[in-house]
Order: structure tokens, then sequence, then C-alpha cells
């Protein structure tokens, strides 16, 4: 059972587990729907895309990705991942660092407004 549970305009995340070294969360992006540009000061991501079709942008570079794929995002590295098919990309996101709150993100770019 998800420790929370969080709406955003892009879909949803669910923690799974979290502890003082490391967050995990499953992450639901709708069709058509991308998170902002963002990066991080105090956390690393590791990303196993579970299903759906994205496209994951580190630093500036776009890749295609499926089910069964993994991306690193190392600290303070810019990224986003967003969903190009018709399906929602369901991900595993496994967070370490020394913080994992939701203000450590700077957002570069977002088609939300925040």
């Amino acid at each position: 059972m998800a420790l929370e549970k969080s709406e955003r305009p892009w879909g949803r995340y669910e923690v799974l587990q979290e502890s003082s070294s490391c967050k995990v969360k499953c992450i639901y992006v709708l069709p058509g729907k991308r998170l902002s540009y963002q990066r991080h000061q105090k956390r690393a991501e590791h990303w196993y895309i579970v299903s759906g079709t994205a496209e994951v942008t580190l630093n500036g570079i776009t890749t295609s990705h499926k089910g069964g794929d993994n991306i690193d995002v190392a600290i303070g590295q810019l990224h986003r991942i967003s969903n190009v098919g018709n399906d929602d990309v369901v991900l595993i996101e496994v967070q370490t660092g020394t913080y994992f709150g939701e203000d450590d993100i700077e957002r570069i770019e977002d088609d939300f407004g925040r």
C-alpha cells in the first residue's frame, strides 16, 4: 500500500517506500503529458520504465524508451519524461541522496505554469 498519493496535472504518483537514504515512487504519466524540465540539488534518480512509450530528455538530449528500459539521472542533471504513446507511462523512480522533499525541484520549463 502506498504511503502517499498525489494527483498532478500530468498524472499521479504513489510513494511506495521512504527512509532517510532513499524514496521510491510509482509514477503514472498520462498520454500526451510531460513533467517539468527540472533538476535537483540533493538527489539523484533511477527510473525503470514499467510500461508505455516515453521520451526522456537529459541535459537537452532526447531519447525514446519503452517498458524494461532504465534511465539514471545524476544530481544537478536537467531531466524530463514525456508520454508520447496512447497508454499511461508507468515508471518506478528510486531517489537517492540527502533530501527527498518536493521543494528540491528547480523547474526550468513547465507546461502547467508552476
